[in-house]
């Protein structure tokens, strides 16, 4: 089993529908006991999802209603065994504060071997949510194989230097 974090912002628009969408992927793989998590570099705890990426959701068969924002933590990072980012600057931000961590902090769009943000469409209509919501699907998919081989290899290399 394996712990994945997805990291965006505030946690209330990207990082909430790819984890979502993660669980929903890896579950269909038969890892439904990995565990997808998700939180913010600038989260305003206990904040729900913002309305349109529930709505978004919801469209395609998925409820996040129940979603709560958290702001990463150093203890989130140390009970995970791989970090995905929205931005390059989360990544960057997190490997900064938290070096210990580091070796396991990517981009999501690392996953496909490329290195762009997901756009965050806060503030903007609907249309850019599901816009954002096909690119993370396009990314999440593509990836998915890399994400399942990344994950074991970084829970041993973090329980490696843990004895």
């Amino acid at each position: 089993m394996a712990r994945i974090l997805v990291i965006c912002t505030a946690n209330i628009c990207r990082s909430p529908v790819a984890a979502a969408l993660l669980r929903d992927r890896l579950r269909r793989r038969g890892l439904g006991d990995w565990t997808v998590g998700s939180a913010g570099t600038w989260a305003m705890a206990a904040r729900p999802a913002s309305r349109y990426s529930v709505d978004v959701m919801g469209r395609h068969g998925f409820n996040i209603a129940d979603h709560r924002a958290t702001m990463v933590e150093e203890r989130h990072l140390g009970e995970t065994d791989l970090a995905l980012t929205m931005e390059d600057g989360h990544a960057e931000a997190l490997r900064s504060e938290f070096p210990a961590h580091a070796h396991k902090v990517f981009m999501l769009t690392e996953m496909i071997g490329r290195n762009y943000n997901i756009p965050d469409p806060y503030g903007g209509p609907i249309e850019e949510y599901q816009r954002m919501y096909e690119g993370l699907v396009e990314v999440i998919d593509a990836g998915l194989d890399r994400i399942i081989t990344l994950a074991p290899v970084s829970y041993t290399h973090l329980r490696a230097h843990e004895t």
